[in-house]
Protein backbone atom coordinates (compact mmCIF):
# COMPACT_ATOMS: atom_id res chain seq x y z
CA UNK A 1 0.00 0.00 0.00
CA UNK A 2 3.08 2.01 0.81
CA UNK A 3 4.55 2.15 -2.74
CA UNK A 4 1.30 2.54 -4.21
CA UNK A 5 0.36 5.60 -2.42
CA UNK A 6 3.92 7.12 -3.50
CA UNK A 7 3.22 6.02 -7.15
CA UNK A 8 0.08 8.29 -7.03
CA UNK A 9 1.37 11.05 -5.48
CA UNK A 10 4.19 11.22 -7.87
CA UNK A 11 2.06 10.69 -11.06
CA UNK A 12 -0.08 13.36 -9.42
CA UNK A 13 2.59 15.86 -9.19
CA UNK A 14 4.04 15.00 -12.19
CA UNK A 15 0.51 15.64 -14.23
CA UNK A 16 0.03 19.02 -12.24
CA UNK A 17 3.18 20.43 -12.84
CA UNK A 18 3.07 19.28 -16.89
CA UNK A 19 -0.22 20.64 -16.98
CA UNK A 20 1.40 24.01 -16.13
CA UNK A 21 4.08 24.17 -18.41
CA UNK A 22 2.17 22.44 -21.56
CA UNK A 23 -0.56 25.32 -20.72
CA UNK A 24 1.47 28.20 -21.06
CA UNK A 25 1.92 29.30 -24.37
CA UNK A 26 5.19 30.93 -25.52
CA UNK A 27 3.75 34.04 -26.49
CA UNK A 28 2.04 34.43 -22.64
CA UNK A 29 5.50 35.92 -21.38
CA UNK A 30 7.13 38.66 -22.26
CA UNK A 31 10.88 38.74 -23.07
CA UNK A 32 11.90 40.19 -19.68
CA UNK A 33 10.25 37.26 -17.95
CA UNK A 34 11.61 34.56 -19.96
CA UNK A 35 14.75 36.33 -19.06
CA UNK A 36 14.37 35.79 -15.58
CA UNK A 37 12.86 32.18 -15.67
CA UNK A 38 16.17 31.50 -17.26
CA UNK A 39 17.79 32.24 -13.64
CA UNK A 40 15.61 29.72 -11.74
CA UNK A 41 17.67 26.22 -12.00
CA UNK A 42 20.72 28.40 -11.01
CA UNK A 43 19.61 29.81 -8.09
CA UNK A 44 17.72 26.92 -6.64
CA UNK A 45 20.17 24.08 -7.15
CA UNK A 46 22.43 25.78 -4.44
CA UNK A 47 19.43 26.11 -2.28
CA UNK A 48 19.39 21.82 -2.15
CA UNK A 49 22.91 21.09 -2.30
CA UNK A 50 24.47 23.42 0.25
CA UNK A 51 22.44 22.34 2.97
CA UNK A 52 23.01 18.74 2.75
CA UNK A 53 27.04 19.86 2.31
CA UNK A 54 27.27 21.74 4.74
CA UNK A 55 24.97 20.77 7.53
CA UNK A 56 25.12 17.63 9.72
CA UNK A 57 22.25 15.49 10.31
CA UNK A 58 21.81 17.41 13.70
CA UNK A 59 21.31 20.73 12.23
CA UNK A 60 25.18 22.02 13.04
CA UNK A 61 27.39 23.00 10.73
CA UNK A 62 30.29 20.43 8.97
CA UNK A 63 33.84 20.70 10.21
CA UNK A 64 36.30 22.25 7.00
CA UNK A 65 38.02 18.79 6.56
CA UNK A 66 34.85 16.80 5.72
CA UNK A 67 34.75 14.94 2.69
CA UNK A 68 31.72 16.18 1.51
CA UNK A 69 33.59 19.81 1.62
CA UNK A 70 36.71 18.74 -0.33
CA UNK A 71 34.92 16.82 -2.81
CA UNK A 72 32.02 19.34 -3.45
CA UNK A 73 35.32 22.25 -4.18
CA UNK A 74 36.32 19.57 -6.09
CA UNK A 75 33.76 19.05 -8.06
CA UNK A 76 33.54 23.18 -8.11
CA UNK A 77 36.87 23.07 -10.06
CA UNK A 78 35.93 20.86 -12.56
CA UNK A 79 32.50 22.51 -13.25
CA UNK A 80 34.22 26.00 -13.45
CA UNK A 81 37.00 24.54 -16.09
CA UNK A 82 34.84 22.07 -17.80
CA UNK A 83 31.33 23.49 -18.06
CA UNK A 84 30.11 19.84 -18.21
CA UNK A 85 27.12 19.02 -15.95
CA UNK A 86 28.24 15.26 -16.14
CA UNK A 87 32.01 15.76 -15.74
CA UNK A 88 31.10 17.80 -12.51
CA UNK A 89 28.86 15.44 -10.45
CA UNK A 90 30.76 12.63 -11.13
CA UNK A 91 33.95 14.30 -10.39
CA UNK A 92 32.30 14.90 -7.50
CA UNK A 93 30.81 11.71 -6.49
CA UNK A 94 33.71 9.66 -7.33
CA UNK A 95 36.28 12.27 -5.08
CA UNK A 96 33.69 11.83 -2.23
CA UNK A 97 34.13 8.26 -2.64
CA UNK A 98 37.95 7.87 -2.97
CA UNK A 99 37.92 10.11 0.27
CA UNK A 100 35.84 7.71 2.20
CA UNK A 101 37.97 5.14 1.16
CA UNK A 102 41.33 6.34 1.87
CA UNK A 103 39.77 7.47 5.42
CA UNK A 104 38.55 4.43 6.57
CA UNK A 105 41.90 2.40 5.06
CA UNK A 106 44.41 4.93 7.02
Amino acid sequence: MNWTLVFISGLITYLLRYSMISLIKKDMLNEKTKTLLNYVPSAVFPALIFPAVLLENTGSLVNYNDPKIVATLIAMLVGFFSKKIVATILSGLISYWVILFFLKIF
